[in-house]
């Protein structure tokens, strides 16, 4: 059977008559009527009784029309299962990311794939780094956003954002009437050290290379914590300054620390597959909303160094 006389068979159906389903197709009539004739020589069986014009089917061409329609259905489901997959994925997109960018750069990111693609799941996940490259590596994971890490095959790896680190302080402190604190400034300071990771070893190093043993009298993994110790007057802290801005209600002032330490984030993904189609827009989102920070961050600045 030629897939084209079944549409035109259907439309015949449709308006009521070869004539009137000519009309609304804009073709010849004739051309109908021999896709009729050769659907029905195909078939073995009259679909129509003609006459005057019209084109009632028969009992078997009532039959046929019954099976076409639940093939069509089944082409219709078809093209909205595909529409579905292109546009939303085969499930909900896996997103594994580090906390200091878990609170509001991709949420913000995922508020803008949602108003594109409504219908989209995304579930987030925040473990710590090595389990976002393990998880990524072995295809667990979408998307990571992930301190940098060696070791890891099967992933696909790109920098995505870098920030100097900042020194925390309790808003009444001495040094917060300086524009930038220098690891000499912490000298004798009581500090508050970070989690094992490539900030607070670097921190380690400023010092060593000034000739300065850090007071360090506390301890916190995150960046939330310790500010928190320093709204509390126990220590300064030297800390990642995208999680620190959003702690607005804490009573702390945020300073350039020389000598910059950069954090990095990376961008990772699974290996040996092409992106998903909703994948690609969470990262377009992504990238939007770290040029977002970066203005914000230049503008924060400009306002710092006018006041």
């Amino acid at each position: 059977m030629n897939p084209a006389h079944i549409d035109l068979f259907r439309a015949v159906l449709r308006h009521g008559g070869m004539t009137r389903a000519a009309a609304a197709l804009g073709i010849g009539q004739p051309h109908i009527s021999r896709a009729m004739a050769q659907l029905e020589a195909d078939l073995g069986f009259l679909l129509f009784v003609r006459g005057h014009g019209s084109a009632l089917p028969t009992r078997e061409g009532e039959a046929f029309a019954r099976e076409v329609e639940q093939t069509y259905a089944g082409l219709d489901h078809l093209r909205q299962a595909a529409r579905q997959i292109r546009e939303l994925g085969t499930g909900p997109l896996r997103v594994a990311c580090q906390p200091s960018l878990a609170s509001r750069l991709l949420p913000r990111a995922i508020r803008r794939l949602h108003a594109e693609c409504p219908g989209a799941h995304v579930a987030v996940h925040v473990p710590s780094p090595d389990a976002i490259w393990s998880w990524t590596s072995s295809g667990q994971c979408d998307i990571g956003l992930v301190r940098p890490r060696f070791g890891y095959a099967g992933v696909i790896c790109e920098p995505f954002l870098t920030v100097d680190a900042v020194c925390a302080l309790p808003r009444e402190h001495a040094l917060t009437a300086k524009r930038t604190i220098t690891v000499q400034d912490l000298a004798g300071e009581l500090l508050i050290a970070g989690g094992s990771g490539d900030l607070q070893q670097a921190s380690e190093e400023a010092f060593a290379r000034a000739g300065i043993v850090p007071r360090f009298a506390f301890m916190a993994q995150y960046t939330a914590p310790r500010c928190g110790l320093v709204a509390e007057g126990l220590g300064l802290a030297i800390v990642d300054p995208v999680p620190a801005r959003e702690l607005a209600d804490l009573s702390i002032v945020l300073r350039p620390f020389e000598p910059s330490l950069p954090i990095k984030t990376m961008l990772i993904r699974p290996a040996g597959r092409p992106l998903g189609n909703l994948a690609e827009r969470l990262i377009a989102s992504l990238n939007a909303e770290r040029d977002a920070l970066s203005s914000e961050r230049v503008q924060q600045r400009k306002a710092s160094q006018n006041s």
